[in-house]
């Protein structure tokens, strides 16, 4: 029989590694950081292929992603509810007369389509300006066959049917761009409607309203002669919904469609004009083949975090994210449409990054 004081050398040696593993998961635990992203239905299919790829990397970092909107995205960064707002639209002159301490860092180049649901023309790139378009969201262009689009469409049987635009319900940086482009290309829209997350649509007989570029993907679907807008990272759902995709008239008069080539070409004349708090809008950019609609995506980012860790943390994931080996690779990229941010942007995002502190 074992001395009663073995047995209970033994039990505190055991009880003292037991507790040293708790210790050491109650370490592994505190080390655990956690962010959230809200924000954009563009930037969303982005995050979550990152994501998985970056926890590789960084398995301590934990980051919750939801679609939400343009819109919410931005208020809950300012409003400290999220780490992480994801926009494709940049914080108004107002807003950060607010909210001085707010960044708004790019992390890559999107592109927005402008789609339709015309029986028997879908396979077609029918042609578009931003002036016609005002007209269809006005209400002063009716029908499919208006003498406008005709116009630009030669030899194409338009029906007579009317058109059904359909539009955001959602604050939604996609709703920002598209009337940037109507703005920039159409003065009276300018003057009458303008641009925003949120705008006071005019009202058209019929029109249909969705939440999220998925939804809009879905009443485009479902409802044959309507047209609208959406971002590219949602191109497959689009050819699997067999949608039409219409090339744009850009500032130099050119009907281009939403590519690489084109995205790249319209950035390309922007980059120079990048100011240092990388607010900007890439809309109807000049040169002969610059797609109309292109816009950097940023993070909403509040420059003071809760702990130094949780900005540490965050400076790791956005430099990775920037980079061209990591989230600006193209096998992320090209899978959602999206164009690499050019040198001279990331190291202006980068120079925002170091301010979260």
């Amino acid at each position: 029989m074992k001395p009663f004081a073995t047995i209970l050398q033994r039990r505190g040696a055991r009880l003292a590694i037991f507790c040293l593993a708790l210790a050491c998961a109650g370490a592994l635990a505190a080390q655990t950081i956690n962010l959230l992203e809200t924000g954009s239905s563009l930037l969303y299919p982005l995050f979550n292929l990152w994501l998985p790829a970056y926890h590789r990397i960084a398995p301590e970092v934990r980051i919750t992603t939801q679609s939400t909107g343009s819109g919410t995205g931005i208020s809950d960064a300012v409003a400290g509810i999220a780490q992480i707002g994801a926009s494709d639209a940049y914080m108004a002159d107002a807003m950060m007369r607010q909210h001085p301490g707010m960044l708004n860092i790019p992390l890559a180049i999107s592109m927005q389509m402008v789609n339709y649901n015309l029986p028997g023309l879908n396979g077609r790139n029918l042609k578009l300006s931003g002036p016609v378009l005002a007209g269809i969201y006005s209400g002063s262009i009716r029908y499919w066959d208006d003498g406008q689009i005709q116009a630009m469409n030669p030899g194409v049987r338009l029906p007579h049917h009317a058109i059904i635009p359909v539009h955001r319900t959602d604050g939604s940086g996609d709703t920002f761009i598209f009337t940037q482009y109507l703005s920039f290309s159409t003065p009276s829209w300018s003057n009458n409607v303008s641009y925003g997350t949120t705008i006071s649509w005019p009202a058209v007989p019929g029109e249909l309203g969705a939440e999220g570029n998925p939804g809009m993907v879905t009443a485009t679907q479902g409802n044959p002669y309507t047209i609208a807008y959406i971002g590219t990272s949602y191109e497959q759902a689009i050819r699997r919904a067999r949608l039409g995709i219409a090339a744009l008239k850009n500032r130099a008069g050119q009907f281009v469609l939403p590519t690489s080539a084109t995205a790249k070409a319209a950035a390309a004349q922007m980059v120079a004009k990048t100011p240092k708090d990388e607010r900007i809008s890439l809309i109807f950019a000049p040169g002969p083949t610059s797609y109309p609609i292109i816009n950097y995506e940023y993070a909403i980012v509040n420059s003071r975090q809760a702990s130094a860790a949780i900005a540490a943390a965050m400076r790791k994931f956005f430099t990775w994210a920037m980079s061209s080996s990591g989230g600006n690779a193209p096998h992320f990229l090209n899978q959602v449409n999206f164009v690499a941010l050019p040198a001279p942007v990331v190291r202006l995002s980068a120079a925002q990054v170091a301010q979260i502190q």
